[in-house]
């Protein structure tokens, strides 16, 4: 990959390999994670549909013995 200059910021491109494998589209986020100084690695962040479809997904699901005690929970 060549880092060019794009505006007054740098950027990649990004092999088609990455595209695929990532399932990337046009105006997709990206988060780019920098592991160590040579080393990062580059996942897809996920829509605010897909988002919402696991929070849906979770409803429900606390454990049995699970109490909501609001006055701990506003405790400043």
């Amino acid at each position: 990959m060549q880092i060019s200059k794009w505006g007054n910021s740098l950027a990649i491109r990004l092999p088609a390999a990455v595209i695929e494998a990532l399932e990337l589209q046009e105006g997709d986020d990206i988060e780019v994670v920098v592991a160590d100084e040579s080393t990062f690695g580059i996942r897809k962040k996920p829509s605010n549909q897909t988002l919402l479809k696991r929070l849906h997904k979770f409803r429900g699901r606390l454990p049995d013995d699970f109490v909501f005690d609001r006055e701990s929970a506003n405790q400043r």
